[in-house]
């Protein structure tokens, strides 16, 4: 199955994590606001907690920029999502995310006002909480200046006049410096492979709980067959610039899907890909700047390509099974059932004939107790006999089946058909991969002629001066031989036409 649309998850930082989380989950601010949800650790000072500890740690670190308090997922949902509880919706995301990385979460669950983007907004910590506070005391008086850096000596905080300069500051012997309530940051969240990794937990859980196929994603992979489309923000005033522009992206992503189906080598719509449109679009960029409407023009030109490369690669179809292959799966699994239930009669029969086999050599007057014991073992095997019938008969019934004659009918029918398609597909496989055998060979003798025409024309422009001058050379010593033998022809057949004229 080929699935054609991608999962939109992203990733931001947040400079304002507590007033963030107030947005996204008070009533007040948002329209459709449907739940929210936090993990235990959460308290109603935690991001206040937590976005303090990160500023003071930016401002010791004197780093230029704003200070990132947390980070924030966006997941796009299905619509088919709102059938659910939107609580559990919101806490199924949540707790995924939480029982994987261990840190503390606030997610909402939203609408947008057009009510055509259902999506959870997931702000985590980069941070976890000690088990233990960690809490500095002064031994001395301690100085801090203006960027917060702690200096020495008291002299170096004072102006001219002896003042303390304004934003430096002194913490007075046996006063708090320096507390910690939290770890260090997780280095790992700043990893693009952990936004990869997300990407795919959280469309793996969406694809869990879609019904339809169709609607199932995948996660887009960078430098794959497929183009990315942009997210229209809010507001955006080029909103549609990237409409029309993901509009042509989609064209050329459907036309990808189609080529795959045909049987087209991914290798081969990579190079159409990079030949037809990201070659083309550097060079347009080079020579006139970005221009939009060019770059609409040259994946359509690139998408036309790839129809004609279909067009022209065209395998055989694909065979198709003329009975569904799970029902097929469940006949053989009854097939199976009923043929060790065939066993167990078998064995039960054979032990019945072995003992009525002792019993009729028994012979004696005195020999009557043993009788009596063959003939009582051999009337359980009977009935036991009996009832492995009756279970076989049964077999059949529970799974829909009349008999064991009608299933057996059924049963062989199917294997008919199921050993006509593996021929086919054999044959159909044998096909296709002698085509795109043909088709390699052929890429080869083109990429071989090429470069031995490379290679040539190198040879030559290397060697065209002095072959050139070797050739006038030549051209110069054939005229001079030329001249000499027409002289000596003229002055031969001259005397002779004088002599004959005479």
């Amino acid at each position: 199955m080929l699935i054609g649309r991608h999962s939109f998850i992203r990733q931001s930082k947040l400079s304002d994590v507590a007033g963030r989380i107030d947005y996204i989950s008070n009533p007040k601010r948002q329209e459709y606001l449907y739940a929210t949800y936090q993990t235990e650790g959460v308290t109603p000072e935690f991001w206040k907690n937590l976005a303090r500890e990160n500023q003071l740690d930016f401002k010791a670190s004197g780093s230029a920029g704003k200070c990132i308090e947390g980070r924030e997922f966006i997941i796009a949902l299905p619509e088919s999502f709102v059938q659910y509880r939107a609580d559990d919706v919101v806490r199924l995301f949540t707790e995924s995310f939480h029982k994987r990385y261990g840190v503390e979460c606030s997610a909402a669950l939203h609408h947008n006002k057009a009510k055509t983007n259902y999506h959870i907004h997931l702000v985590f910590s980069e941070r976890k909480m000690l088990e233990q506070p960690e809490v500095k005391i002064a031994t001395r008086n301690m100085f801090y200046d203006e960027q917060g850096k702690h200096r020495r000596t008291k002299k170096e905080i004072l102006d001219e006049q002896g003042n303390i300069r304004a934003g430096c500051s002194i913490i007075p012997k046996g006063e708090v410096y320096d507390s910690h309530i939290f770890t260090k940051k997780e280095e790992w969240f700043k990893n693009k492979a952990f936004t990869k990794e997300v990407k795919e937990l959280f469309t793996d859980t969406i694809n869990r709980y879609v019904k339809e196929e169709s609607e199932k994603l995948s996660v887009f992979q960078q430098g794959g067959v497929y183009l990315a489309t942009k997210k229209i923000g809010k507001n955006n005033p080029k909103a549609e610039e990237i409409k029309a522009d993901n509009a042509a992206r989609q064209e050329w992503n459907r036309t990808v899907d189609v080529a795959l189906v045909e049987g087209v080598p991914e290798e081969d719509i990579l190079k159409i890909k990079q030949e037809k449109i990201t070659d083309k679009t550097l060079q347009s960029i080079k020579t006139h700047g970005w221009l939009p409407d060019m770059f609409s023009q040259i994946i359509r030109g690139a998408k036309d390509f790839l129809q004609e490369v279909i067009f022209k690669f065209k395998l055989p179809p694909k065979p198709v099974p003329k009975i569904d292959l799970q029902e097929w799966k469940d006949m053989q699994k009854l097939m199976y059932e009923l043929q060790r239930q065939s066993m167990e009669i078998k064995r039960t029969q054979k032990d019945i004939s072995s003992l009525k086999k002792q019993l009729s050599e028994l012979r004696g007057l005195f020999k009557g107790k043993e009788r009596k014991s063959l003939e009582g073992r051999i009337e359980l095997l009977e009935d036991l006999e009996k009832r492995l019938h009756k279970s076989l008969e049964q077999i059949v019934k529970r799974e829909g089946y009349p008999n064991v004659q009608a299933f057996q009918k059924i049963y062989n029918k199917a294997e008919e058909l199921i050993i006509e398609y593996n021929e086919e597909l054999r044959t159909w496989k044998n096909q296709t991969e002698q085509k795109k055998e043909n088709r390699w060979n052929s890429r080869k003798r083109q990429v071989y002629w090429k470069n031995c025409t490379a290679i040539s024309m190198k040879a030559d422009s290397s060697r065209n001066g002095q072959l050139r001058k070797n050739l006038w050379i030549e051209n110069d010593k054939k005229a001079k031989r030329g001249k000499e033998e027409m002289k000596e022809t003229y002055s031969r057949h001259g005397k002779l036409i004088l002599c004959l004229s005479l």
